[in-house]
């Protein structure tokens, strides 16, 4: 009887932890968002296309990618200020950028913008479509758990 309850601690605890990273990083998809909003304002007046499954997995695979990139540059950024708390940093806000305490942050936190831009156009999407379907994603019960079914699959099998 204790093998099954083992058993079964272990996969809620599995459970539990996968759940954990999908909410981080869909938590993490309105900071990404915000960090690579471009300035044309023709795109915010079109009405989003639909989204079709192709580009639900590149925006799956494009968040896990950032998810990655953005751990990375946060572990190196925690380094250099001695484990001090951070300010929320926002990609397109510079202020937000010129309040870390040395100029090392600021550039990891510079490369990690540039870098998700690259990502996102590595799989395929624009940075305004990515953005589109961000904003999709807040409102839309169906298409968060689509990509969240995605997350899981990716995760399990990242090809």
């Amino acid at each position: 009887m204790k093998r099954i309850t083992h058993s079964l601690k272990r996969i809620n605890i599995a459970r539990i932890l996968s759940k954990s990273i999908i909410l981080g990083l869909l938590a993490t998809v309105s900071i990404v968002a915000s960090s690579i909003v471009t300035t044309s304002s023709k795109a915010n007046a079109q009405t989003p296309s639909p989204i079709d499954s192709t580009e639900i997995t590149n925006y799956s695979r494009a968040l896990l990618t950032i998810e990655q990139s953005r751990i990375q540059a946060f572990e190196e950024i925690k380094k250099i200020s001695g484990g001090k708390e951070l300010p929320a940093i926002v990609c397109n806000q510079p202020k937000t950028i010129e309040s870390l305490s040395t100029g090392k942050a600021r550039d990891i936190v510079k490369k990690y913008c540039q870098r998700s831009q690259t990502i996102v156009q590595d799989n395929g999407l624009s940075i305004e479509r990515f953005n589109n379907i961000t904003l999709k994603l807040q409102n839309d019960e169906s298409l968060k758990r689509q990509i969240y079914n995605t997350l899981i699959r990716l995760q399990k099998k990242p090809n």
